[in-house]
């Protein structure tokens, strides 16, 4: 992990690899490149010329474009790194969170194979720190776990086959003795390195990534943080009445689990209930996917990882909220004695589905684990999943969509994954499309109308929330996993989708701003 220190140092003076600044798209069509606060310094280190060095060099001052020229004299750094931010901020605002956080993300990404740089990003506040900490943080990740680095012994051939991250940025415009920095800091790494964590799951294949594994690995996590875990296994399923789990999981070598993370604080006042679908692998079951939607189901399990990651993040930063994650965990593979379409379930909760499709599948797990969620009567459950391409072709890769069976709630988680960086939509639920799930054999079936598959998933989940209990579901199919190039603080791969609008909603609660 890239380490981290405020710094009072002049950029001139620092000891290091690279200087970061920032640039920006100047007002209006002559506005040109400007070189954004911050890197006053270095500017005047260029006689006043950087923007029209880095214009004769291409620079635009576009988000996430970055251009790397000499230090000028008298620099201990022999580089310094432009990253774009964008426009230039309205008169009397300031760079945006994000802005800076998807700028140190890219420049950060930039420097892989750097010892150490200098980032001298705008900084006003300290959550301008606790942005650019995290833009860092994300940005320098990579997974290479199954990769071939040669003998470490071989250290030419080691040198000429990897490429180390970003080993440690120094967040110059700090104050490494004002409280509100260095709790900035502190909420970036928790946040960053659990999201990466996530990212780490996701990415890992599911031959070595079942249902068993995933549980070890809570359950390790868990015990390290001080969070309580229970693992329920295919018998504790079985003598519970999981169907949904279980109908899932039962074509599989792999059987599934249920997986209860509970972390407490003795100044709770109120509790949530997460809930992720954990699909380790996802083939479609008897009703397979089709070639080419496949390759990368190892990513089914994100929304499961993102309620793991959250959970942890809010025990090491002590939240006063009650936060209880439910991993639903299974692996969806077809065999002589896998769930057939046609099949009925009975669900932990007492209903009984009629199962059309099975790759409708994670909507089954997620009923049985919001079932058991609810009977903890918690103040609201949030759910999180890969659950549906209708989701997708409505918002595309980047954005996620919510649904609510409490329309304010539904603002409110909306507009705090705006505000923690992650592109999000409300979403509604037309009582119209209920009927389309009828089955003369069942309570319900699990599939229905195709127009408006994402909000007919969201309908069948409202069915297995406890009655009066405030529930919101986030299907992340699309910016779940980036199957396109790296943009800002975002690798190819797993993203870590959801984390951070988890922890941030955990502690809006804790602050009582939820009501």
């Amino acid at each position: 992990m890239t380490a981290l220190t405020l710094s009072t140092a002049a950029a001139s003076g620092l000891r290091a690899d690279a200087i970061v600044v920032g640039v920006a798209k100047g007002a209006g069509s002559k506005g040109g490149l400007v070189v954004a606060f911050g890197a006053e310094a270095v500017d005047k280190a260029y006689d006043g010329k950087l923007a029209s060095v880095l214009e004769t060099l291409g620079a635009s001052g576009g988000e996430g474009e970055v251009t790397k020229l000499p230090a000028p004299s008298g620099f201990k750094a022999p580089v310094v790194v432009a990253v774009g931010l964008g426009e230039v901020p309205e008169k009397d605002e300031t760079y945006g969170t994000d802005a800076l956080r998807r700028a140190a993300g890219a420049a950060a990404r930039a420097l892989t194979g750097v010892k150490k740089a200098g980032f001298a990003l705008p900084v006003d506040q300290a959550g301008d720190i606790g942005a650019i900490a995290e833009g860092a943080l994300l940005g320098a990740y990579s997974f290479d776990a199954y990769k071939d680095r040669g003998d470490a012994k071989d250290t030419k051939k080691k040198g000429k086959d990897a490429k180390a991250p970003l080993a440690e940025v120094a967040l110059l415009g700090g104050k490494p003795r004002d409280k509100a920095y260095k709790a900035a800091v502190e909420r970036a790494v928790a946040v960053a390195e659990e999201m990466n964590r996530a990212r780490d799951l996701i990415n890992t294949p599911p031959n070595d990534l079942d249902p068993e594994a995933f549980a070890a690995v809570a359950t390790a996590a868990a015990k390290e943080h001080g969070i309580k875990v229970q693992v329920l296994d295919e018998k504790a399923l079985t003598k519970g009445g999981f169907g949904g789990i279980l109908g899932v999981g039962v074509g599989s070598d792999a059987p599934p689990r249920l997986v209860k993370l509970s972390y407490t604080s003795s100044k709770a006042k109120k509790h949530l209930a997460f809930v992720g679908k954990g699909i380790t692998y996802d083939s479609g079951g008897i009703s397979l996917k089709p070639a080419g939607h496949n390759e990368t189901m190892k990513c089914d399990m994100a929304g499961a990882a993102a309620v793991f990651a959250a959970v942890v993040a809010a025990a090491r930063l002590g939240l006063e909220v009650n936060v209880t994650g439910w991993l639903a965990l299974a692996e969806n593979m077809p065999s002589g004695s896998a769930t057939r379409p046609g099949d009925v379930l009975r669900m932990y909760s007492g209903k009984t589905v009629e199962v059309l499709n099975t790759d409708a599948e994670g909507r089954l797990v997620l009923a049985d684990a919001i079932a058991k969620a609810s009977e903890d009567k918690p103040d609201a459950i949030v759910d999180v999943a890969t659950l549906t391409g209708a989701m997708m072709v409505a918002l595309g890769s980047r954005t996620f969509g919510i649904v609510s069976n409490d329309d304010a709630f539904r603002t409110s988680v909306h507009e705090i994954a705006e505000e923690a960086g992650e592109p999000s939509w409300p979403m509604p639920l037309p009582a119209h499309l209920r009927k389309g799930m009828e089955s003369p054999t069942a309570d319900i079936a699990n599939i229905g109308e195709r127009m408006g598959g994402g909000l007919v998933a969201g309908l069948f989940l409202q069915e297995f929330v406890g009655e009066g209990i405030t529930w919101a579901h986030l299907d992340i199919a699309g910016p779940a996993f980036n199957e396109g190039g790296t943009f800002g603080y975002t690798p190819k791969g797993g993203t870590g989708t959801a984390v951070r609008t988890l922890v941030a909603l955990a502690e809006h609660t804790a602050a009582g701003d939820l009501g």
